[in-house]
């Protein structure tokens, strides 16, 4: 192999391209706007940034952000103080530090739409407007509204959550979650630079309804929409089912990121996911796999290192934002629980800070929030709903 077209040039295309370029490959993004802004997003995990220190230790403009308030109807708010920070960029900060380093180490930008993609006896063809490029293997990287349908993810409608809202020129210091009544997703306000980025994201509901709940929402909270912007977009959300068949590599190709599918699918994260899925595609593609097995090395690698985790977690996000327990929304008994135990908060943090694996919830819960009467209360309402009862 000596030459790789990396389609895409996000943060999971970028990376990829930097690991391949740096190992001596001719490595090429086609990307049609390369850095862009994108307006959900930004956030940068201490599980990302912990393992990739890159994320936090440049010079591009970013926010560091400690206190999130969360907030649930019939529960109030509570005021988590995060251990270790969130960071935040703009979409378009990010991308273009990642492929400044992706260029440096000798990728080439090629500013292309994808046209399409031909496969050849040895390798393939990549359609663009100015032409034609061959490759010996595709790095997919196209984001969630791939246009190439015979590689990548093939959504069905489970699979797919809206994200849509308002960048907003107002600044704050906190991070905002509001939970809501009967939805799978929340409610977010993220402080970039410069402005606001105020969301929501769920599943199994019509964009239109999804914008009446949040300017509902910022009407109460007083957050103009005079001079926002408006902006939609679709998210991987893929359900315990599209995570088992997921196309996630084939003959010559590699997905990585949204065209992957791999988003976390309880809280939308994908940043990490996409990055982490760079590296892997990189290390399948460099190592000494024989050609005719690096799509299936490539799918187990991804299941071990978080695929099977996300596919436990498809499985619990409906139950954790729609199920109920003890007659109350489960959203609500949560902030009520972190409101009395210490214990509890300390596993909310290491979930937003991305370091508690869905699969090892239960054990730690068992293990470790038993120890006061309301905490034992806790765990057995927990325990219920991680087993898969909604109600008890």
């Amino acid at each position: 192999m000596k030459t790789v077209a990396v389609l895409g040039g996000g943060p999971a295309g970028a990376s990829a391209a930097e690991r391949l370029a740096a190992a001596g490959l001719r490595t090429v993004i086609f990307d049609e706007k390369l850095a862009w802004e994108k307006p959900c997003g930004g956030g940068i995990t201490y599980k990302a940034y912990s393992q990739y220190p890159y994320l936090i230790e440049n010079d591009s403009p970013k926010k560091y952000v400690n206190d999130t308030l969360l907030a649930a109807p019939k529960a109030g708010a509570f005021k988590m103080v995060l251990k270790q920070p969130l960071v935040i960029y703009s979409r378009f900060d990010l991308n273009q530090m990642l492929l400044r380093r992706a260029e440096a180490r000798g990728a080439e930008l090629e500013k292309a739409r994808v046209l399409g993609l031909d496969r050849k006896s040895a390798g393939w063809s990549i359609r663009t407007r100015s032409g034609r490029f061959d490759a010996d293997y595709c790095v997919i990287a196209t984001g969630a509204r791939n246009p190439l349908r015979h590689v990548g993810t093939q959504y069905t409608a489970q699979d797919t959550m809206y994200a849509l809202g308002y960048w907003v020129p107002a600044d704050q210091a906190h991070i905002d979650i509001q939970f809501l009544p009967n939805l799978e997703g929340y409610i977010w306000v993220f402080p970039r630079n410069n402005h606001l980025s105020v969301g929501i994201c769920g599943k199994s509901e019509s964009a239109q309804c999804l914008r009446g709940r949040l300017e509902r929402y910022m009407d109460e909270k007083g957050i103009a929409r005079k001079e926002a912007t408006f902006y939609g977009h679709m998210l991987p959300a893929l359900d315990s089912r599209g995570w088992r068949n997921n196309r996630l590599a084939g003959d010559g190709w590699i997905a990585v990121g949204d065209a992957g599918g791999l988003v976390d699918p309880i809280t939308g994260e994908g940043l990490y996911y996409a990055v982490r899925s760079g590296d892997l595609a990189s290390q399948v593609l460099l190592g000494e796999t024989e050609p005719e097995r690096k799509a299936e090395t490539y799918r187990q690698l991804i299941a071990r290192d978080f695929g099977l985790d996300l596919t436990y977690g498809a499985g619990l996000a409906k139950r954790l934002f729609c199920g109920a327990i003890c007659f109350s929304a489960v959203p609500t008994r949560m902030i009520d629980f972190m409101k009395r135990s210490p214990r509890f908060c300390e596993i909310m943090q290491d979930l937003f800070a991305g370091t508690q694996p869905y699969l090892e919830l239960k054990n730690r819960l068992l293990r470790n929030v038993n120890t006061t009467l309301h905490e034992i209360l806790m765990s057995f309402l927990f325990r219920k709903l991680l087993l898969g009862e909604n109600r008890v």
